[in-house]
């Protein structure tokens, strides 16, 4: 019975194809989009996760996400590394800070200044280098990926900026003495390492300047007993970087309606393929209803009939769905050559599969509850 359910579903080749198109189309916007919405929400938390020297983030209790600045008191420091269970304890300056170009170009920079004595803090990668460049005068670090994009300059010599060249950060002068690779993220201000000290130097004078205190955990120490101390002793919040990324994502899709705008997009896609495989597998139903007469009269029971319409249901939507994950997946390496936003997790084809199986069988429904009620006479009418 499979062979002839199979040759029946390929008979008629244009509806074959119509059938698999609708069901690709569909595997292709509910994949894509969702990779690209998971894509964006990783990008939120790529500065926090790039980070790895730190087991606990200390700041101030009303922080949202990593660029939402709340200056802590600059005892918040001496208090956190008083807390048992804290091996080391540094200070972290982030903050925006005026950056203008050798030909007057003036952006909006993230300057982060690393802790002096330590440097601990850092991007992940100093390209041909190591961060120890930054103990030279006045030097910074800019991302590789920046100084022919947001760095460039455009206002006389419209080129790239280059290592060796002069800035100025706030009218103080500094030196890009390297650059470094980090995951993209989802602000777009170019980010800029310094030192500490440097950073406060450039920085607009306020009474309260460290954003954040990285802490150290000692060796088998457990790390909610000691953030759980820190809030206690302190009354600072101390999050894991796992639960500040979550916290940084959670925020801004809800403030910005990322989740809202790719959520209607995959509903679109799922509803998309449902109408479209449902009018055409219900269509090859009513176009092949004598030959499931025929097979009814032959002495086949709906058992074996609805199997046949199973089987043909999961023929169009495996391959549908191949096929559609197929061109998501080129296009998210497409996307990913334009630095756009994609990661598809191992989750996402996963539901996609179930989602587009669901929707296919719900469109099949239709045909079978037909056959159902068919009756074998009809083969013999004229």
């Amino acid at each position: 019975m499979m062979w002839v359910a199979l040759k029946m579903l390929v008979g008629d080749r244009l509806k074959y194809i119509a059938l698999v198109a609708g069901v690709a189309f569909a595997a292709l916007l509910i994949t894509q989009q969702a990779s690209i919405f998971t894509g964006y929400s990783m990008r939120t938390g790529s500065w926090v996760r790039d980070l790895q020297w730190a087991d606990l983030w200390v700041m101030d209790p009303q922080v949202l996400f990593a660029d939402d600045i709340k200056p802590l008191s600059d005892t918040a420091l001496s208090r956190v590394r008083g807390i048992e269970g804290v091996e080391a304890a540094v200070p972290l300056y982030k903050g925006f800070i005026k950056c203008r170009l050798p030909d007057g170009t003036l952006i909006q920079s993230r300057v982060i200044g690393l802790d002096d004595a330590t440097l601990a803090g850092g991007p992940p990668e100093v390209v041909g280098g190591s961060l120890e460049v930054l103990r030279q005068d006045r030097a910074v670090l800019v991302n590789n990926a920046d100084l022919a994009d947001k760095l460039k300059m455009t206002l006389l010599d419209k080129r790239a900026i280059n290592v060796g060249e002069r800035i100025s950060l706030n009218d103080h002068e500094a030196i890009i003495a390297g650059t470094y690779r980090a995951t993209p993220e989802f602000f777009w201000e170019p980010v800029i390492y310094t030192t500490y000290s440097r950073a406060l130097a450039m920085a607009p004078p306020e009474r309260k300047q460290t954003q954040f205190v990285l802490v150290k955990l000692k060796p088998g120490v457990d790390r909610a007993t000691v953030a759980g101390l820190i809030r206690q002793k302190t009354g600072l919040d101390a999050r894991t970087p796992a639960d500040f990324q979550w916290d940084a994502a959670t925020y801004i899709i809800d403030k910005t309606g990322i989740l809202v705008n790719f959520g209607m997009t995959i509903g679109l896609g799922f509803v998309i393929g449902l109408l479209v495989a449902g009018q055409t597998f219900y269509t090859f139903v009513l176009d092949n209803i004598r030959h499931f007469g025929a097979l009814k009269a032959m002495g086949a029971s709906n058992a074996a009939v609805l199997r046949m319409l199973v089987i043909q249901v999961c023929v169009v939507g495996l391959v549908g769905y191949g096929i559609g994950l197929g061109f998501a997946s080129l296009s998210g390496i497409a996307f990913a050559a334009g630095g756009l936003a994609f990661h598809m997790a191992w989750q996402i084809p996963v539901v996609g599969a179930v989602a587009v199986i669901a929707c296919c069988m719900v469109a099949g429904l239709f045909g079978m509850l037909k056959v159902l009620r068919l009756e074998p006479a009809i083969v013999f009418k004229a």
